[in-house]
């Protein structure tokens, strides 16, 4: 299973934020459209403070994701796959003790990282045997306003000196992804350019041709 997962990371594409603290019903029908495009994963972001029977919404996600076999991680939280069916973790920094985590949960899972603009953390990252990295913000963005803003230069820097899938994030919309196509990057990670939109399928369908796009003009130069 390990392996299946990683390839469906690895592989890139559309990877979809989801916040909890939206309306369940809303969220679980435009995720259940998405999930029909074959994105490569699902992050639940862990904004989690007074949602009403967050277990059930959680079981929810998982079983949805595992029905469309598309990996399914949490934010931070990693002690949520002990008790949930989650594939893996996203951390927004590296953890203390990688090895320890792993040897809690006592199972195989997906791990990722935000970088920022810190290329040491990129490189950790590789060492700790990681499976991908994650660059926030791309671009001003009301959801990731936590996130600095990531510059070229940095995400050029990391995919030369690692061989981790990068995933894109914040601010990311269809009028100016394609201002990205000088980097090198498996993915792009959407929260609310894809969960506010009226028609979440057909953003996605243009979110993944921009993607795949990429990535054949990339292989092909």
């Amino acid at each position: 299973m390990e392996l299946k997962m990683k390839t469906e990371i690895a592989k890139g594409g559309v990877y979809l934020v989801v916040d909890p603290s939206m309306s369940k019903e809303k969220l679980l029908q435009k995720l259940s459209i998405v999930l029909l495009e074959n994105i490569c994963a699902v992050q639940v972001w862990d904004n989690m403070n007074n949602i009403d029977n967050v277990d059930a919404l959680l079981k929810s996600i998982c079983d949805l994701c595992a029905k469309h076999n598309t990996p399914v991680l949490i934010n931070n939280q990693w002690q949520l796959l002990k008790q949930y069916d989650f594939d893996g973790i996203h951390f927004d920094e590296l953890p203390q003790d990688i090895q320890a985590i792993k040897q809690e949960i006592g199972k195989d899972f997906i791990c990722g990282v935000t970088c920022n603009n810190e290329i040491t953390v990129a490189e950790k990252a590789a060492a700790m045997q990681f499976d991908y990295v994650s660059f926030c913000s791309m671009f001003p963005s009301s959801t990731s306003n936590s996130c600095e803003l990531v510059s070229f230069e940095t995400v050029q820097k990391v995919t030369a000196v690692t061989n981790l899938p990068v995933f894109l994030a914040g601010g990311i919309r269809l009028e100016n992804i394609d201002s990205l196509n000088e980097l090198n990057y498996a993915g792009i990670a959407v929260i609310s350019g894809i969960m506010s939109a009226e028609n979440p399928q057909l953003i996605t369908q243009q979110y993944q041709q921009k993607i795949n796009q990429h990535i054949y003009d990339k292989q092909n130069h």
